[in-house]
Order: structure tokens, then C-alpha cells, then sequence
């Protein structure tokens, strides 16, 4: 299944961790709706290229808090690893979701060779569609700069 812009966001709801607050709680993508969504999609706590990504995007919070923009980062990982990760590079600026068994990634279609997760974004709008979407090709060595995000999001408010 590969999603396309224009069409529904599928719902989802994920254990996870609030990284400003240290709050875990189950995040539900449909109560969030009313105001733009960013979904991070990276493939492993704790790598280089992931590491990078989510620093950066935090560094960046403010601009995308300023648009009223809730943004979830979900992996495989446990929860738990989730917290160590952010603790130690920081803390990052928003809620970090977990996605065991994959199923997430699968209904977002980013999942790629062996069932891995493929470094993806997705920028919903407040009615819940889909505006814009990044599947990374390959070994995902590269990022959406937050600038092109906080682009799609202008556009979703």
C-alpha cells in the first residue's frame, strides 16, 4: 500500500513517550486532528543518520510549534528505548511512538527490504488527508530538512 497525497491519513494508536515532559502515554493520530501533523518515520534508535534527523527537527520545535503542529516520531523500538535515546542526546522536542510489530509502518506502506522502516515523513492537514509525503530510497543516508517540512505545513494549517 503506498499512500498519496489527497487521500485519508490512516488512524493509529501507539505507546509512547512525551521526550519534553517524560509522560507515556497511547497517542492516537485521530486526537490530534484540528491542526497540521507531522509523522517522522525512522528506521533505529540510537544511529547516526537517526540521531542527526532528530536533533535537528528538535532544534527546530519552535517554527512548528508556532504553526500549531504536533509532530510524532515512531520507530520499532520499545518505549523504553525510546526514553534512553532521548536521554542521552538531550531529550527531543516532541512524543516518540513505538511500533512493534510494525503495523504503522505497514499501513503508511514505508516499510521496505526485510520489513525495515524507511526513513519517511508525512504532513497531515486538520481535516486528517495527507499533503504531503517523503519515502527515502535505500539505506535512508538522508533527511527531509525541517525547512521543507515547516514548507508542507504552511500549507496544511
Amino acid at each position: 500500500m503506498s499512500l498519496r497525497i489527497g487521500e485519508a491519513a490512516p488512524d493509529f494508536s501507539a505507546h509512547g513517550v512525551d521526550c519534553r515532559v517524560g509522560e507515556r502515554r497511547v497517542y492516537r493520530l485521530s486526537d490530534h486532528l484540528g491542526a497540521p501533523v507531522v509523522l517522522v518515520f525512522y528506521p533505529a534508535d540510537d544511529t547516526p543518520v537517526c540521531t542527526e534527523q532528530l536533533r535537528s527537527y528538535t532544534a527546530g520545535i519552535a517554527k512548528l510549534d508556532e504553526l500549531a503542529t504536533t509532530v510524532f516520531a515512531i520507530s520499532p523500538q520499545s518505549v523504553e528505548s525510546h526514553e534512553r535515546f532521548s536521554a542521552s542526546h538531550g531529550g527531543f522536542g516532541f512524543p516518540m511512538l513505538s511500533d512493534p510489530d510494525k503495523s504503522i509502518g505497514e499501513r503508511y506502506g514505508i516499510l521496505g527490504l526485510l520489513d525495515l522502516y524507511r526513513r519517511s515523513i508525512f504532513v497531515i492537514d486538520s481535516a486528517g488527508d495527507i499533503v504531503y509525503t517523503h519515502r527515502a530510497v535505500g539505506p535512508g543516508l538522508q533527511f527531509v530538512p525541517l525547512e521543507s517540512i515547516i514548507a508542507a505545513v504552511a500549507t496544511a494549517a
